[in-house]
């Protein structure tokens, strides 16, 4: 178990923020989280900001701009952390990393991105740089592609899986529809999903643009402090377990059927933490497509391989099913602004833990599972939360 809570958050709504740019976004919940925590931005010992960058923006060096909204950290150490979509998550374990060493007893975790202002062909090209570059950097479709080539290297092994994905979609716009921060507030329906159409038009056969996650501007942050403090807190979120395994980067290398960097965070974590998949009471997974999250149920130990759609079907997932996944939506329905995204995911977390995730609340959350993934299972990192008090 790690020495350090979450104490505080903040969070704006995902989607198009055309009049926010990136600086607004980082400064705001820079400091709504440090209110939020009820401490002093003169408390903050450290700063980590997740920002993906890679050409969404012409600035990278973003790591001071949590002080343009909160001054009093000027002069403090701030560091900008990436690794692809889980820059949020490492930045969040480089600030339990530095709590644990005792070179800090705050520290304040900021995520953000900005990407709506560029044309999707732009985005694309950005976000494939993530991918091993010398076989995959031609992929058409970009990331989209590389995961629909995923999706039918797993149809070809266990059958068309159209439907699994389908009602993963439904499910998570259905859940989003009920959180006021997601980008996508309408539930579409299974057959909306299931069906191609011109609203719904196949993008990287066979994953549908409702397969998809779309492009999202966003920031969120959290207050990490360590125990003495945390008991002093109004509140107090702790890690039983966070753990991080890399994965080979080269595809045709792996078995991308089977995501095993996942499979091995999730058993560290469960043997770190002393807990099981059975003690858990909801799960945020990485589903920025959505062969990803059937997958990733397998990776976890809900089903065995190539049986993700059986759970599927019967309803596992659901809010009301044996094991909540994605009850904020998810990054298909919440949005995934790439650097916010693990920093969002814990926070989603922190508000069921908390009892105050409103209309996505599910009902007595004890021991709430996070999985982040930066490029195609690449960097894998798992957390299980706890709450103190």
């Amino acid at each position: 178990m790690n020495d350090a809570c979450i104490v505080g958050w903040a969070h704006t709504p995902f989607g198009k923020q055309d009049a926010l740019d990136i600086e607004t976004l980082i400064s705001r919940v820079a400091r709504e989280a440090i209110a939020d925590a009820g401490i002093s931005p003169d408390d903050v010992d450290e700063v980590y900001l997740g920002h993906f960058g890679a050409g969404l923006i012409r600035e990278n060096f973003l790591s001071s701009y949590p002080m343009q909204g909160v001054p009093e950290l000027r002069y403090k150490p701030t560091t900008r952390v990436e690794n692809a979509c889980a820059s949020g998550t490492a930045a969040i374990f480089q600030g339990l990393k530095a709590i644990d060493a005792k070179h800090a007893r705050i520290v304040l975790v900021v995520g953000a991105e900005k990407m709506t202002h560029l044309k999707t062909a732009e985005v694309s090209e950005s976000l494939i740089s993530a991918s091993y570059m010398k076989d995959e950097a031609n992929v058409a479709g970009g990331f989209a592609g590389v995961f629909g080539q995923i999706a039918q290297q797993y149809f070809d092994r266990y059958g068309d899986q159209s439907d699994a994905l389908a009602r993963i979609a439904a499910k998570n716009h259905k859940n989003g529809a009920n959180n006021p921060l997601a980008q996508f507030r309408r539930d579409l329906g299974y057959e909306f999903c299931r069906t191609e159409s011109d609203k719904n038009p196949m993008v990287a056969a066979p994953l549908k643009r409702s397969d998809c996650s779309a492009v999202s501007d966003g920031a969120a942050a959290l207050v990490l402090a360590d125990r003495s403090i945390a008991a002093t807190m109004k509140k107090a979120i702790a890690f039983r377990a966070a753990v991080q395994v890399n994965d080979i980067k080269p595809m045709k290398t792996r078995d991308m059927t089977w995501f095993n960097g996942c499979e091995i965070g999730w058993k560290k974590a469960f043997e770190q933490s002393g807990t099981s998949l059975a003690d858990l009471s909801c799960v945020e997974t990485h589903d920025c497509f959505t062969v990803a999250e059937l997958i990733e149920y397998e990776a976890m130990g809900l089903a065995p391989r190539g049986h993700g759609g059986r759970i599927v079907a019967e309803g596992w997932t659901e809010m009301n099913g044996r094991l909540p996944v994605n009850a904020s939506g998810g990054l298909k329905a919440k949005g995934h602004p790439i650097g916010a995204t693990g920093v969002s995911m814990h926070i989603m977390q922190s508000m069921q833990l908390t009892g105050t995730a409103a209309d996505v609340q599910v009902p007595g959350a004890k021991l709430a599972g996070i999985f982040n993934m930066g490029g195609a299972a690449v960097a894998n990192y798992v957390s299980i939360l706890e709450r103190l008090k």
